[in-house]
């Protein structure tokens, strides 16, 4: 016993306060248990306010026992008539149907250049002039078809004169007709070569001037000013593409496992990034036939209307296409719901003050602040209304 006084006398003061602490606690435990009883038994204690809800969170197990649980209501899940939808990703394209390509047809050097790439054009407006020698040689063509038709009508009308007087054989008169006929086609031919390439047969000029077939928005260039232009030297992309973005398409990646739940002319809602709460309404007019080999999706073309020009090439969109029957499906209040940590999570009795923290799959947003569940849910089950008041009571014990 000696010996242990000794060592006793021997601890730092440190130890000896931790001892004290170790000796001391299950006496205060036992102190305050009795007080509480104490406490309870007391008529003067029942204006009281109440003792703050203490909480156990049982690790590994998702359950959190709550004295005081009470506080906390339940609310039933019901079931609602829904239908399934799916959605989808992609992007604003134009409506290669309403893509007009601006030609010149006369081939050279692009000497004026009036609009440029984003550019909105009305139909008739002049967009570009190109200096042609394309031009000149049809003039000529022109002229030349002019004195030969002018020439063979002279002969005509003299042949008949002489073939009335029995002056000439009647297959003389006969190849006079025939001149003057091909002479009146290539004349034909010649004006109409000039009103192709543009050109002003009483006020012809070096240059052609290129109007706007079609009104719309510029989403190609391939020339520019001092640039080559036509057919030959532009290519047959032609020098300007116009677009009418009146209408345009969403073109969505959708995967092979649900071809099954679309089809030709199913209603589809789009949002997109930059009008966050605006949807636009469009159809599916197309579903690709050929799959991609890596990714496994087709692509599905929704055919969008865009009157005031609000989806622009490019633009980020989500579709949610609605299937066409409708099916039972669990549903229950959002603030039931809880989003923690990219996961959702609803809370459920467990007994004794004890709920348990279920893991859930949620769809869309119904009317009456009401929440599709996928799964992890049955019709009937009881919940925590406020989830997110029962996890904000748990974190800040």
């Amino acid at each position: 016993m000696n010996m242990t006084l000794k060592k006793q006398d021997q601890d730092s003061p440190s130890q000896s306060s931790t001892r004290l602490r170790r000796i001391a606690a299950p006496a205060l435990l036992f102190a305050f248990a009795l007080s509480g009883c104490k406490h309870d038994a007391s008529p003067a204690s029942a204006g009281a306010p109440p003792a703050s809800v203490q909480i156990e969170e049982i690790a590994g197990s998702n359950l959190v026992h709550v004295d005081g649980a009470g506080r906390f209501s339940l609310v039933q899940t019901t079931s609602r008539e829904i239908r399934s939808t799916l959605q989808v990703t992609g992007s604003v394209n134009p409506d290669v149907s309403r893509e007009i390509p601006v030609l010149s047809l006369a081939n050279g050097r692009v000497i004026a250049l009036h609009v440029g790439l984003g550019d909105y054009v009305h139909k008739g407006q002049l967009v570009m002039e190109v200096q042609s020698p394309d031009v000149s040689t049809a003039f000529d063509a022109y002229l030349k078809a002019v004195n030969d038709e002018h020439l063979t009508a002279v002969t005509l009308d003299r042949d008949k004169l002489l073939f009335a007087k029995g002056a000439i054989p009647k297959t003389q008169l006969e190849a006079a007709q025939d001149a003057e006929d091909d002479a009146k086609a290539d004349l034909i031919a010649a004006d109409q070569q000039l009103t192709i390439l543009g050109v002003d047969k009483n006020h012809p000029t070096e240059t052609v001037k290129i109007y706007a077939p079609a009104s719309g928005v510029i989403i190609a260039q391939n020339v520019t000013a001092a640039g080559a232009a036509g057919i030959t030297y532009a290519g047959s992309t032609g020098s300007l593409t116009i677009a009418d973005l009146s209408h345009v398409w969403i073109i969505c990646d959708v995967y092979e496992n649900d071809l099954a739940g679309i089809h030709l002319g199913q209603h589809a809602d789009i949002q997109l990034n930059a009008f966050p709460g605006k949807v636009f309404s469009g159809a599916i007019s197309d579903i690709g036939a050929q799959l991609d080999p890596n990714l496994r999706t087709a692509k599905v073309r929704i055919q969008v209307a865009n009157p005031d020009h609000l989806l622009r090439i490019g633009m980020f969109a989500t579709g949610t296409l609605e299937g066409s029957h409708p099916v039972q499906q669990t549903v229950v209040p959002a603030d039931a719901v809880l989003q923690l940590h990219d996961r959702t999570y609803v809370f459920e009795p467990a007994g004794d003050g004890t709920f348990k923290r279920v893991l859930v799959k949620t769809g869309v947003t119904l009317p009456g602040n009401l929440l599709e569940v996928l799964a992890g849910l049955n019709v009937g089950q009881q919940v925590v209304g406020n989830a997110l008041d029962l996890e904000n009571t748990v974190e800040q014990q």
